[in-house]
């Protein structure tokens, strides 16, 4: 059911995929939305269907999910096993709640994929002219100065002594529930662990399968250099 906001002349939507970067576009909706006092809402586009979603895609559902009850946020509209072009999605629905802005990351994208799949930008600049666009530029993973780390999935971390134990499977020890990134290149489990504590998104770094310390990670250090010191 939806909540309403006070301004009806101007109204937000942020679209969202699967990522880091997410959050990121919520949080700027919600400047905007509170600026204006307008209503908000977040969009989330699959072609599958969610009860078959992968660790790390129902990890950020979770989160956005979180940030949309603490925000107010109008509706959080989900649309799942969508098998029309993502761009008519995001266009009906802007259509349907009378938005008048819309929030979405664009990732680099080069000519011949422009050519060959068409941007969804110019398409959706074509079908809702009437509508402004905030384009925030995005990467599409968790990447570090010396490279990219591999696709998240779900892991468990268990207090051991005075550090943590990363484990892949849910016990009765588990101490927090998140999303294990492992770093490109690597034997071991080396690499960025995300979770929630106290309502707050964390990343840690993972040596060897141990978190020291539940520090959060500056993804804009050298990240090797920093492993190895």
């Amino acid at each position: 059911m939806e909540k309403t906001n006070g301004r009806i002349d101007e109204s937000i939507l942020v679209c969202v995929h699967y990522g880091p970067n997410g959050e990121r576009l919520i949080k700027r909706g919600c400047k905007i939305a509170n600026m204006l006092g307008c209503p908000l809402y977040i969009l989330t586009v699959d072609t599958k269907p969610f009860d078959e979603m992968d660790a790390e895609k129902s990890f950020y559902l979770e989160r956005w999910k979180q940030l949309a009850e603490e925000n107010n946020v109008t509706d959080f509209i989900i649309k799942d096993r969508e098998k029309r072009p993502v761009a008519k999605v995001i266009t009906d629905v802007a259509r349907e709640k009378h938005v008048t802005q819309i929030v979405l990351g664009q990732t680099a994208q080069s000519r011949w994929e422009q050519i060959t799949k068409g941007s969804l930008i110019n398409t959706l600049l074509h079908d809702i002219p009437f509508v402004d666009l905030h384009i925030i530029s995005v990467t599409r993973y968790i990447r570090n100065e010396n490279g990219q780390f591999q696709r998240g999935c779900r892991a468990y971390l268990s207090k051991e002594d005075e550090h943590f134990r990363l484990t892949f499977k849910h016990s009765n020890t588990v101490d927090y529930e998140g999303i294990f990134f492992k770093e490109q290149g690597t034997d071991f489990d080396n690499g960025i662990f995300k979770f929630m504590k106290d309502r707050e998104m964390f990343k840690v770094r993972v040596t060897e399968g141990i978190v020291k310390e539940l520090k959060k990670v500056d993804m804009n250090v050298d990240y090797e250099h920093e492993s190895k010191s």
